[in-house]
């Protein structure tokens, strides 16, 4: 199973500004190790080395398989299957997928880590995304689906953000209000998208398609975690974005 990342409300902090002038080497570092792995890799389909057509096929899920989540095999012992739950963080099944978690990561991911410091941030992600994996295969212990992407670890960053800071403006577009842009705090925006996910992790069969519960787990880490380290007394409680120009902040 592929843990795509449903990019439900089309969300984006506001200000894009304050996040390119944040100093946030291991979210750009996180991005380019993925974007590499994922072009030489046989799901880009432009490594010449894999073939195509059914070769390519049959590459991709060799692929997945050796590098990817299988809840099956991840209990047996193998020193290669417990290693998966972090390889797995770097692999990505398509450039939607590949797209959707480096767009949140670096949106999210970039003043996250400003706020924990760039080793703990990076310990967090790979820590929170491997236990997200791990919870989901412990859930679906039977399943030889291979499991892939960092979703987890960005759903970690979606929830620690949220707690540090709660009041960040968020614009959304909203599908059922023809995709008109609004502008929620992160307290609003990203507890609907927890929402979402419970409610699909619900219905989710047993046929490839999106581990949710992946998300929700990694969420739930990442906003303990936030809260554990940092507590009420450190919280950041207003928006760090800068108001867009000519507009004053309150």
């Amino acid at each position: 199973m592929i843990s795509n990342w449903s990019v439900t409300l089309g969300s984006m902090v506001e200000a894009v500004r304050a996040v390119r002038r944040t100093s946030a080497p291991v979210t750009y570092a996180l991005i380019v190790l993925c974007c590499l792995v994922f072009l030489a890799g046989p799901a880009s389909g432009l490594n010449p080395a894999y073939g195509s057509g059914e070769e390519l096929l049959l590459a991709q899920q060799a692929y997945f398989r050796r590098w990817g989540v299988i809840p099956a095999e991840l209990f047996d012992g193998s020193p290669r299957a417990a290693l998966t739950p972090a390889t797995a963080l770097f692999v990505h099944g398509s450039w939607v997928h590949l797209l959707g978690n480096m767009l949140f990561l670096y949106v999210f991911g970039a003043m996250t880590e400003e706020r924990m410091g760039r080793v703990h941030f990076a310990l967090f992600h790979v820590g929170c995304g491997s236990l997200a994996l791990l919870g989901y295969a412990v859930a679906n212990a039977g399943s030889e689906q291979s499991l892939v992407g960092a979703s987890g670890a960005v759903s970690a960053v979606l929830g620690a953000f949220l707690y540090l800071f709660p009041r960040a403006r968020v614009t959304s577009l909203l599908p059922f209000l023809f995709f008109l842009p609004l502008r929620f705090p992160a307290w609003v925006v990203l507890p609907f998208w927890v929402a979402l996910q419970w409610l699909a992790a619900g219905r989710a069969g047993q046929g490839p398609g999106v581990a949710y519960l992946a998300h929700l787990v990694g969420f739930g880490l990442g906003f303990l975690y936030a809260w554990a380290r940092f507590g009420w007394a450190t919280r950041v409680r207003a928006a760090p974005a800068p108001a867009p120009e000519g507009e004053n902040q309150p």
